[in-house]
């Protein structure tokens, strides 16, 4: 269990403390971005609907607690408008219009169909970025498809490259895509947020899943225009690198081994004591060793060695020996791994109704203006109060009455 306490930080502190950001998100990518500013003090005001984000239905739970929702709404503030009621689209295009980004990640069309297009909201806020977040980009012919981020990695070139080359494509059991996406959206809001500061104005900042899946295929996409390429799945393997691949040892485990570089090649061929694999033309140099055939050859070498050793005492050898290489670690062996902890990977973070959760840390670090975790996620429309009445100057009656015509939602108590 980790005793490392959450970083230390305040509402107003951050490289991005100043920026005001409107989150109209569901599910994955589009949250996880606006965690990832908030990290870094921004202040995100997450807009949910009546039933709130299905990602608070996600993951595992402690009771009514969403273990999940805890984290990937951390550092936010929840308000519940219907956006389906026209007092609802008028408090959050007044909210839109006293902020600097706008983070969504509806299918395209549906923003505008609500009167929140990004034409209508410049015309409001024309220092506004806006953020669009979808399976297949604003334009195109595939535009208006729905696309998870499974369905885009496979559309994107990666599920076709993933998995043994002997069965169907796999999946990596995590949302890979959907935060891959949310990395490039958040670069993307920051990157417009510095060229406002020449030009005044804001703009749109398009992202779509499906290419960030395959920005993955840079590799790829020359070898197949050059060379008719089409690679196929090479299960633990890296393509045209090897040694670089799990292998058995004697007690059922897995272990790493990445011997990319030629210095790091000699160096595992002397932890295995057979120099004579130096002189294998098969086996002299990087190009050699990445011919398929080769790579077969040499893995199944290796393979007859680590089966020889228990992991842990495999592990060890090939460390002394400069060859990096790791067993294969699970969420058990990370929560009892000293560097996790001490690089802080690992923060309890207070909770009022769980004493404090554990949460994955902050990435990435900066050594001057570093990000922290300020609160835990909250409640479905914690803050809807604090929002109308701190942001719009909306009076108590005034907020009741919306409550009482649905337009928002306020906590039982509030």
């Amino acid at each position: 269990m980790s005793d490392h306490p959450a970083t230390a930080a305040t509402a107003g502190t951050g490289p991005l403390a100043g920026l005001k950001v409107i989150e109209i998100c569901t599910t994955i990518a589009g949250p996880a971005c606006t965690r990832l500013l908030a990290d870094f003090g921004a202040d995100v005001i997450k807009i949910e609907p009546p039933e709130g984000d299905p990602v608070r239905q996600m993951g595992r739970h402690v009771g009514d607690v969403s273990l999940y929702a805890a984290s990937i709404l951390r550092n936010k503030r929840s308000i519940a408008l219907d956006l389906k009621t026209p007092q609802g689209r008028e408090l959050a295009a007044e909210l839109i219009e006293r902020a600097d980004i706008l983070v969504e990640n509806n299918r395209p069309g549906v923003m505008e169909r609500l009167g929140l297009g990004y034409e209508a909201l410049a015309a409001r806020n024309p220092g506004l970025v806006m953020v669009r977040i979808s399976g297949y980009g604003q334009s195109g012919p595939y535009a208006e498809r729905p696309g998870y981020g499974a369905i885009c990695e496979a559309v994107g070139g990666v599920r076709h490259m993933t998995g043994d080359p002997d069965r169907p494509p796999a999946r990596v059991a995590l949302a890979t895509t959907d935060y891959l996406s949310s990395v490039y959206a958040a670069f993307g809001a920051v990157t417009a947020i510095h060229a406002r500061t020449k030009t005044g104005k804001g703009q749109v900042v398009d992202v779509a899943l499906y290419e960030a899946a395959f920005t993955q295929m840079e590799p790829v996409v020359p070898a197949y225009e050059k060379l008719g390429q089409v690679p196929m799945r090479e299960g633990a393997n890296l393509p045209s690198m090897a040694p670089n691949s799990s292998y058995p040892t004697r007690d059922g485990g897995w272990v790493l081994i990445a011997a990319n570089s030629q210095p790091t090649w000699r160096r595992l061929v002397a932890v295995m004591q057979q120099p004579e694999l130096l002189t294998d033309p098969r086996f002299e140099t990087i190009q050699a060793r990445g011919k398929p055939e080769h790579m077969k050859a040499i893995d199944a070498l290796i393979a007859e060695w680590t089966r020889g050793f228990d992991a842990a005492p495999l592990e060890e050898l090939l460390r002394e020996g400069e060859v990096p290489t790791t067993r294969v670690y699970t969420i058990a062996d990370i929560y009892a791994d000293p560097h996790f902890r001490s690089r802080a990977m690992l923060p309890q973070v207070p909770h009022p109704v769980l004493g404090h959760t554990t949460q994955s840390g902050v990435v990435p670090r900066l050594s001057a203006t570093p990000g922290g975790i300020r609160h835990t996620g909250p409640d479905l429309g914690a803050d809807t109060r604090t929002v109308l009445t701190d942001e719009l100057g909306l009076g108590a009656e005034r907020i009741d009455e919306l409550a009482a015509a649905g337009a928002v939602r306020l906590p039982v108590g509030h």
